[in-house]
């Protein structure tokens, strides 16, 4: 007899396993799929935390350089990269295994191998040897995450043509990286490589980098990267990549038709990522799917099968594992009877880079688009304490609100932990506050949170230290 669970999760990242986590708590008997072998999904084991290691190991290595300019004297600085990927994996895996301790603590029941529907109530996992069990459910929630894309025609070998996924695992140091695309990945990554001494060439299809951000930071930001020794080759478009003898030969034409060749030892493309639905037997249940395989819901995660749902990557919105994590929640909370609910105007991106660039809300553009009337307050980090003193004073904030009610409609950091500074403006805004309950808010000082409050006060023009 198969085994049966009120819900069954497929997928165990970011909304998956949070998402089993919840439905336990609320009393449902749940079960949690995932077929990597290691719980986290992407994020904890391919994505947002061995980066975010290697970014900071790498800053730290960069930093260490140049102690001696601040008085600090030492020896010759050396990198040992295979320390410095062991030092990234043992955070990786000590995160996983306390993800396996979670779901145990909170009796979900765990099962490691490849989930697909055998029928819309029946749930076929097949390990990796092969064996296969069969369990019953009566809701089920695709949490499936999603792949990185290629170019049409170009394979990922994670070697010389690589996905974030390769870029995590190089065993040396590249002497020239190409990376395909100027989104959120490709210059994380590209950062990193950077400063571990690779010659970066970032190849975009846009004029301008990081699309969907507020234009005035992302053209701030290129200026940063550009000074840290990142080169940019905007709207050149990638024609052919061919692996020749010293690693690949990237051909690329730009707007104008003028052809430019890159001869690197491994290219990155970071052009984008797609839903996982390949693989589950979604036709057997007749789940209906977008033109970009994305599964399509409801306003409560339901698809057009009445008990199976679905979160995060895999279906539409940003890629980004909060956004999953919330939608898990709020999807056990409906299931379980409770009124579960997202906010989208309040999800936050960062760029994990140095400096770290930070945005939640509306940008300047989608305000003028749909004709919304604003007032924009800014501050430089060059005038704030902290940073000075520090000397890491790169970058501003950015507060835009609406210029009759002063109700925060967005805001946008470039500088130093704009990741952390970012959550006191989600705060604002999901209580729905003005720019001055922030500006009348005292900050402590110094702290890096004045600039915040001094782009408040700018949004009404009284700035104090600026």
């Amino acid at each position: 007899m198969a085994e049966k669970f009120q819900v069954v999760v497929i997928g165990g990242g970011p909304g998956g396993y949070v998402c089993a986590i919840r439905l336990a708590q609320l009393g449902l008997k749940t079960a949690c799929i995932e077929s990597r072998g290691a719980l986290g999904g992407t994020c904890l084991n391919v994505g947002c935390i061995p980066s975010k290691s290697l970014l900071n190991l790498s800053e730290e290595f960069h930093k260490v350089k140049f102690l001696s300019n601040k008085g600090i004297e030492v020896g010759d600085v050396k990198l040992n990269l295979e320390k410095m990927m062991k030092s990234k994996d043992k955070a990786v895996t000590v995160l996983t295994k306390g993800v396996e301790f979670l779901l145990k603590k909170n009796k979900v029941t765990y099962f490691k191998g490849h989930g697909s529907f055998k029928s819309a109530n029946e749930i076929l996992i097949k390990n990796e040897k092969g064996e296969e069990t069969l369990i019953e459910s009566e809701k089920t929630i695709i949490a499936t995450g999603s792949v990185p894309v290629s170019l049409p025609g170009i394979e990922f070998d994670e070697g010389i043509i690589v996905s974030s996924t390769g870029a995590l695992k190089l065993n040396k140091v590249p002497k020239k990286l190409v990376v395909v695309g100027g989104g959120y990945i490709g210059l994380e990554m590209g950062s990193v490589w950077s400063r571990l001494g690779a010659e970066v060439h970032v190849v975009e299809f846009l004029d301008h980098i990081t699309p969907g951000m507020d234009k005035e930071i992302s053209k701030e930001f290129m200026k940063i990267l550009k000074k840290q020794g990142i080169n940019f080759h905007m709207q050149h478009k990638v024609e052919e990549i061919k692996k020749n003898n010293s690693g690949a030969l990237v051909s690329t034409t730009d707007k104008d038709g003028n052809t430019k060749d890159f001869d690197c030892d491994v290219v990155l493309i970071s052009v984008g990522r797609k839903a996982n639905t390949n693989g589950l037997n979604l036709e057997m249940t007749g789940v209906e799917l977008d033109e970009r395989n994305r599964v399509i819901t409801d306003k409560n995660f339901k698809t057009n099968i009445e008990n199976i749902y679905a979160i995060g990557d895999v279906i539409q919105g940003p890629m980004l594992a909060h956004k999953a994590e919330d939608e898990g929640i709020a999807v056990a909370e409906i299931i379980a009877g409770q009124s579960g609910h997202v906010n989208y105007d309040t999800i936050p991106g960062v760029v994990y880079t140095t400096p770290e660039v930070a945005s939640i809300g509306k940008t300047e553009e989608q305000l003028k688009d749909k004709n919304v009337s604003y007032k924009i307050g800014k501050f430089s980090f060059m005038a704030n304490s902290r940073a000075k003193a520090i000397d890491d004073a790169e970058g501003f904030v950015k507060i835009l609100a609406d210029e009759k009610s002063d109700k925060v409609l967005g805001a946008h950091i470039i500088g130093p932990h704009a990741g952390e500074l970012i959550a006191e403006i989600g705060i604002a805004m999901e209580f729905g506050a003005s720019s001055e309950d922030i500006a009348r808010t005292c900050h402590a000082h110094p702290t890096f949170s004045e600039a915040v409050k001094e782009a408040a006060l700018s949004v009404d023009k009284r700035a104090i230290h600026s």
